[in-house]
């Protein structure tokens, strides 16, 4: 096993410095990043050329994407391109505001969604079966951030007719959270409704597969075999069942990962929240590169970490994978 995650853990390398290079590639060739001084009247030609160097932009590609690596590693992404701002700390504060709600959005959607997977399966073309698979469509269509301006309106009606706040519609906290449990409380109100909305949609997929995965292992002969040789049904069900039907599922939630971290983007910006999705528009809109390259990189990391961690859960839950 300690053989098979080393071999993985090598072959991610690769793909992380090849990502970084493509990152650094098509955001440096995707506009002119002095685009706003070149325009500005006050800054005169010496001034440019010492911005323009200072940041090696003047430079052949290559020789930036190694000045840029070298920053990255040694220097905490170095600086903004405007305001010679430090970009890590400011990332990473936001990275920690939407790891809260992503990672308790996906934790609840794997939980609730197996459990309908499991249950529907088991009671295949019930009224519970037809019921959640009719909801899981709806979920599939409705756009997050409908759902989110949805919920938003629910939340403020609610407030304006009976003066009762359960939760909040916009920030991370309010003026004066408080500490200890009364800060908790309070960042559990304002994360609430970003929750549910990425909640809804994660719910609606994995159901869906789990269920169909679960339908297809029920059907497998080894599942046939291990009943005939007078196995208790909950034994079948949980020790030969359930755990190979979690593989296809352990892909699906790797790679889910990355799009609830891009959703996020959206949701973010409806709910006002202090995130890297946030973040990541006001770089855009500053026309800044280095951010922007920053977010991405950490994205791209965070994607190709937790394939890893799939990976090594293909091994975990079927042994003939870690020893091909």
């Amino acid at each position: 096993m300690l053989t098979y995650i080393i071999r993985r853990v090598l072959y991610s390398i690769p793909v992380l410095v090849a990502t970084s290079f493509l990152i650094f590639t098509f955001v440096s060739i995707s506009g002119d990043p002095l685009g706003r001084l070149r325009a500005n009247p006050n800054i005169t030609e010496q001034q440019f050329h010492s911005i323009e160097h200072s940041k090696n932009l003047d430079r052949p590609i290559v020789v930036r994407y190694g000045y840029w690596v070298k920053d990255a590693v040694t220097n905490q992404f170095g600086t903004t391109l405007f305001g010679q701002r430090k970009i890590w700390p400011d990332l990473k504060r936001v990275m920690g505001h939407t790891l809260q709600f992503v990672l308790t959005a996906i934790i609840l959607s794997v939980l609730i969604g197996v459990s309908i997977g499991v249950y529907s399966a088991l009671r295949q073309y019930s009224v519970f079966d037809y019921t959640t698979t009719t909801i899981s469509f709806i979920g599939f269509a409705t756009p997050v951030f409908w759902l989110a301006l949805m919920l938003q309106v629910v939340v403020v009606n609610i407030f304006l007719k009976w003066h009762v706040r359960v939760f909040y519609t916009s920030g991370l906290s309010s003026p004066f959270p408080g500490h200890g449990i009364h800060w908790f409380v309070d960042r559990v109100q304002h994360l609430a409704l970003p929750v549910i909305a990425l909640c809804i949609l994660g719910v609606a997929g994995y159901s869906r597969y789990m269920r169909a995965s679960m339908l297809e292992v029920l059907n497998s002969d080894y599942v046939r075999t291990a009943r005939a040789k007078g196995l208790i049904e909950r034994r079948v069900i949980m020790k030969h069942a359930f755990r190979n039907a979690l593989i296809p599922l352990i892909t699906l939630v790797a790679l889910d990962f990355g799009a609830i971290f891009a959703g996020a983007i959206v949701t973010e910006t409806i709910f006002t929240l202090d995130g890297m999705g946030f973040y990541f528009i006001n770089a855009l809109q500053a026309s800044d590169p280095y951010p922007v390259m920053a977010w991405l990189m950490v994205v791209a990391t965070m994607v190709i970490v937790f394939n890893l961690i799939a990976d090594i859960l293909y091994g975990v839950f079927d042994p003939r994978i870690r020893y091909d």
